[in-house]
């Protein structure tokens, strides 16, 4: 699950990159619409209770609402939160190895010119966020490693 669109675009790119049709693993991907991480979790349990799933894992941000009682409520669920401190955008910025700077409208602006100014588009992730960048990433960012553990790279 992923916390918005932002977050939706950057796990159907993983997906295109690492989940090929016919491999036998099956990844579906939902969007919470944002509103905090306790709204992402509540959600994604609701997700759970009408469909059966394997694994689940949210994509969030720790910045709204993120608290050590909404991390017990997504671990009685068995939802594995992957998360983007203190959002997304400089999740992102650290995966390219730029200093994130201020707060997150500033890290949307300075994260947009990696993705052709739309993060929600999946497509703009493809220059940036190859198999070898996200495979570096993941020795310094825990969250982009546990995604790729997820579907076994």
């Amino acid at each position: 699950m992923g916390e918005g669109a932002d977050e939706v675009a950057f796990l159907n790119h993983v997906k295109q990159l690492y989940v090929p049709r016919g491999c036998g693993l099956s990844v579906k991907i939902k969007n919470a619409q944002g509103k905090g991480a306790k709204h992402v979790v509540e959600w994604t349990a609701r997700q759970m209770a009408i469909a059966d799933y394997d694994k689940v894992a949210a994509l969030l941000d720790t910045d709204v609402d993120w608290s050590p009682a909404v991390g017990k409520l997504a671990k009685k669920k068995k939802i594995q939160v992957l998360t983007s401190e203190p959002c997304f955008e400089a999740l992102m910025l650290r995966v390219l190895e730029e200093n994130p700077n201020g707060n997150a409208q500033a890290l949307k602006k300075q994260f947009a010119p990696f993705v052709n100014n739309d993060a929600t588009q999946s497509q703009n992730y493809a220059n940036h966020f190859s198999p070898e960048r996200l495979q570096a990433g993941r020795s310094h960012e825990l969250t982009i490693d546990a995604l790729l553990n997820l579907i076994k790279t």
